[in-house]
C-alpha cells in the first residue's frame, strides 16, 4: 500500500506492480496471436521504464524526430515512425532513427520516399478506411474531410499503390474493443483489399485497450489469427499506447484552500486540469479519485479546482465520506498515460514530480521540476 502522504505534492506516481500486470496481458496477446505489439510513445514517453517495456514489446513507434531519437537511444532499437508531415528540417534525423516510416499522403511519399528507400527503411502509407467508432470528433481520424490518411478513392485516382510501399497503416480506434477492430478490418478489406496482396505488413495503429478489465483478449487473439489466415504473408503490427500504462499510477495533489460560492464547494488543488490532466477537459472525461464516489441525490458535493488562472480549470462533482480539509491529499487514479506527455507550464504552475514505486515498496523520485525548467522552456 502506497503512503501518499510521504510522496511530494504534486507528483505522478508509477507503480511497478501495476505495470507488471499489464505487461503480462500484452505478452499473452503477442504469444498467442502471432502479431507484433509495439509501444506508442505518444501515450507515455517515460523513458526510465523503456528497458522493461522493451522486454515485453516488439519495438516502439514515434511521431516526431524527438520521439524517434528517444526510441533509438533509450528503447534500443530503431523506431516505427509516422507523422502527419515530414519536413526538410526533420527528415534526415527521422530516417537516421527509424527502421519503418509511414507517410500520411501520396505527396509526402513523392517528396521523401526515395530518400527513405535509399536509406534502407521500409516505407508505408497511412490509409483512411472511412470507419471509426470514436464519437468525439477531436479524437476521430475519420471525420469527413480528415487530414489523416489516404482514402481508397484518392489512391485509385492516383493510379493505385506507388512502387516502394511495403506496408499499410491505419489508426481509427481509441480505447476500443475487439469488435471495433473487427469492423475496421472489414472496412480495410472492403476498400483496400487489392492492396493487401502487394504489401508486407499491416500496422493496425493504436487504441487497442487490451489491459482494460472488460476487454476480451480471447476475441482479439481469435480475430488476429483469422485475419492472418486470410492474409498469411502479412506481418501484423499493433501499436497501443494506453494499454501499456493503463491504470498503472496516480497524480498526487493537495487541497490548498476551500472556496464556497453560490452553494458550490471547490477544493483548490496544487495541480491543474488544464496543465496536468488536459484530456479531462478535452474529451471530456471524469477521473476517479481514491476515497471518492459519485454523489447521490442530496449528498454533499465537491468540485476539484485547478491551480491555473483559466476560468474553466475545474471538474466535478465528487462526494467523500468526510469534509475535505486544507492539507489533505487528493489522489487521481490512472494518470500515467496521456498525462505527462501532454503537460504544459502554462502560468508557470508547479510541474508535478515523477516518482516510481518499485516492486519492493521502495520509492524513487525520478525527476523534480523547478524555475529553471520553466525558464529554459520559455527562452
Amino acid at each position: 500500500m502506497i503512503d501518499f502522504l510521504k510522496l511530494p505534492s504534486p507528483c505522478y506516481v508509477l507503480d511497478e506492480e501495476l505495470l507488471d500486470r499489464n505487461l503480462a496481458v500484452i505478452d499473452r496477446v503477442r504469444r498467442e496471436s502471432g502479431a507484433e505489439i509495439i509501444v506508442a510513445l505518444k501515450a507515455c514517453a517515460m523513458w526510465r521504464i523503456f528497458p522493461e517495456l522493451a522486454a515485453h514489446a516488439d519495438g516502439a513507434t514515434a511521431s516526431s524526430a524527438a520521439e524517434a531519437r528517444l526510441v533509438l537511444e533509450e528503447f534500443g532499437s530503431p523506431a516505427h515512425t509516422y507523422a502527419p508531415t515530414y519536413t526538410d528540417c526533420n527528415i534526415d534525423e527521422i530516417l537516421r532513427c527509424s527502421s519503418h516510416i509511414t507517410f500520411n499522403s501520396l505527396t509526402q511519399y513523392e517528396r521523401f520516399g526515395q530518400r527513405a528507400l535509399i536509406n534502407g527503411l521500409s516505407c508505408g502509407l497511412r490509409i483512411n478506411p472511412e470507419y471509426s467508432p470514436v464519437e468525439t470528433d477531436l479524437y476521430n481520424p475519420c471525420v469527413p474531410g480528415s487530414r489523416l490518411g489516404v482514402t481508397a478513392e484518392q489512391l485509385t485516382a492516383r493510379g493505385g499503390l506507388p512502387e516502394g510501399i511495403e506496408g499499410l497503416h491505419f489508426h481509427v480506434l481509441c480505447e476500443s474493443r475487439p469488435e471495433h477492430l473487427r469492423r475496421a478490418l472489414e472496412a480495410v478489406e472492403q476498400r483496400f483489399g487489392a492492396c493487401l496482396d502487394r504489401v508486407k505488413w499491416l500496422n493496425m495503429g493504436g487504441g487497442h485497450l487490451m489491459t482494460h478489465a472488460d476487454y476480451d483478449c480471447d476475441e482479439l487473439i481469435a480475430l488476429l489469427r483469422a485475419f492472418k489466415t486470410r492474409h498469411p504473408h502479412l506481418r501484423l503490427i499493433l501499436e497501443p499506447g494506453s494499454a501499456f500504462t493503463w491504470r498503472t499510477g496516480y497524480l498526487v495533489s493537495t487541497v490548498e484552500d476551500v472556496v464556497v460560492n453560490g452553494g458550490v464547494r471547490t477544493a483548490m488543488l496544487d495541480v491543474s486540469f488544464a496543465c496536468h490532466m488536459p484530456d479531462c477537459l478535452e474529451m471530456p472525461y471524469k477521473p476517479a479519485i481514491i476515497g471518492a464516489h459519485e454523489p447521490a441525490e442530496g449528498e454533499s458535493r465537491w468540485r476539484m479546482g485547478g491551480t491555473s488562472c483559466l476560468a474553466g480549470d475545474f471538474y466535478g462533482d465528487w462526494a467523500f465520506d468526510h469534509e475535505l480539509q486544507v492539507g489533505e491529499r487528493i489522489v487521481f487514479e490512472d494518470m500515467i498515460h496521456y498525462t505527462m506527455v501532454k503537460t504544459t507550464m502554462f502560468n508557470g504552475v508547479q510541474h508535478p514530480s515523477i516518482v516510481i514505486v518499485h516492486r519492493d515498496g521502495g520509492v524513487e523520485i525520478v525527476r523534480e521540476f523547478g524555475y529553471e525548467d520553466f525558464k529554459t522552456r520559455m527562452s
